[in-house]
């Protein structure tokens, strides 16, 4: 699946006061934004378009690895069209709009609305009104309103990419969100359940309750192991971590027998308790055999998301005479970080042999081990 997310983080946050856009103040020692950035990657949203005032673009601070985009306009969904432009050649199936002062988007909420998607247009997470409300005048009440079938609204917001920039481009303005301006164009709107940790950051306090959020949240860690070995057999490759090497020999196996990745991937299904490669691509179904790994490690990786946590890093030793790894470790480490979604300071790849001693040492196969820590998102 194509999915792709947009974060208008344009705004200068005038309510907020202390002459900083809010997207930019200092939360924990980094920015709001990327805080933001961080909770849509570990939800697996890699692909992030974040648009910016003109003003911002030369910003240290800016999160890296992501599309920027100036806004050219003076409103929000300005911002949120000149997202969308950006994403145009590729034309994603799902986009997810979200807002840059709203720094903890939950997994869980993504993954619900990854769903959601499915069988909806659009889906937009929100939390149930559950207060008294009234209305007022002058400071004093005035009268009250029914809070039933009233929901506090908040983003990301997702949508099939090209009915929700379809919807944008006929639409004359004014919308309050990308929400209103969907359902102007005839599309219907999932509701799914937000989060109350999903707050906007709007007033100074806002800054307080976040910081409470971050202490608050349990350091949640899981490590893995994962080990994998394959025998020698003719041909003349071999596949080590996502890369293909010219050898005299190739690994037998009922997949593509990367030996590296398959190791990395037993050792992330090992940190959720989730089993093994076995378990989830049997080897017994036809389907499976000549099978890229790269499909087992998104898979696991996906897996990972929809759980609520993030990889934290992971750790890949091959083990064999030959080929040679060191020439090709930067490319390999590039080719798993692609596969995860994840920045490639997060992986490591190294080799070593065994002295000539046992299976490896005679050059029969290739062993590897991996071990993956990932932490709750």
């Amino acid at each position: 699946m194509r999915e792709a997310a947009i974060i208008v983080a344009a705004g200068r946050g005038s309510r907020m006061g202390g002459g900083v856009p809010k997207q930019w103040r200092a939360l924990a020692g980094r920015p709001v934004l990327a805080h933001a950035v961080d909770a849509l990657r570990a939800a697996g949203l890699t692909r992030i378009v974040l648009v910016l005032h003109p003003e911002d673009l030369n910003r240290s601070d800016i999160p890296g690895g992501c599309t920027l985009v100036a806004t050219t306009g003076p409103d929000r969904a300005d911002s949120v069209q000149a997202g969308l432009k950006a994403l145009e050649a590729e034309a994603p199936e799902h986009v997810y709009i979200h807002d840059g002062a709203r720094p903890f988007p939950g997994a869980g909420m993504i993954a619900r609305l990854r769903q959601a998607l499915q069988s909806h247009a659009g889906a937009a997470p929100a939390l149930a009104v559950t207060d008294s409300l009234w209305r007022g005048d002058g400071g004093l009440v005035s009268g009250t309103q029914s809070r039933e079938g009233l929901y506090r609204a908040q983003t990301p917001q997702a949508f099939h990419y090209r009915a929700i920039s379809a919807a944008h481009a006929a639409h004359p303005g004014g919308a309050t969100d990308d929400v209103q301006v969907a359902r102007d164009a005839g599309l219907a709107i999932a509701i799914v359940d937000g989060d109350e940790d999903n707050l906007k950051l709007t007033w100074p306090e806002d800054f307080d309750r976040a910081g409470r959020i971050l202490k608050g949240r349990d350091m949640d860690i899981r490590m893995g192991n994962g080990f994998d070995v394959h025998a020698f057999t003719e041909g003349d490759h071999v596949w080590l971590c996502g890369v293909k090497l010219p050898h005299d020999k190739a690994l037998l196996g009922h997949s593509d027998a990367d030996v590296g990745m398959h190791a990395l991937t037993d050792a992330i299904y090992g940190a959720l308790a989730e089993g093994d490669i076995g378990t989830h691509f049997p080897p017994s179904d036809p389907q499976w055999k000549g099978a890229e790994s790269h499909i087992f490690l998104r898979h696991a990786m996906e897996r990972v998301a929809a759980r609520g946590y993030k990889l934290a890093n992971c750790d890949v030793t091959l083990m064999c005479e030959r080929p040679k790894i060191g020439p090709h470790q930067l490319a390999m480490r590039q080719a798993l970080a692609e596969i995860m979604g994840v920045d490639v300071a997060q992986i490591s790849v190294k080799a070593t042999t065994t002295e000539k001693l046992g299976f490896t040492g005679r050059e029969e196969g290739i062993a590897s081990q991996a071990t993956a820590l990932l932490v709750r998102a």
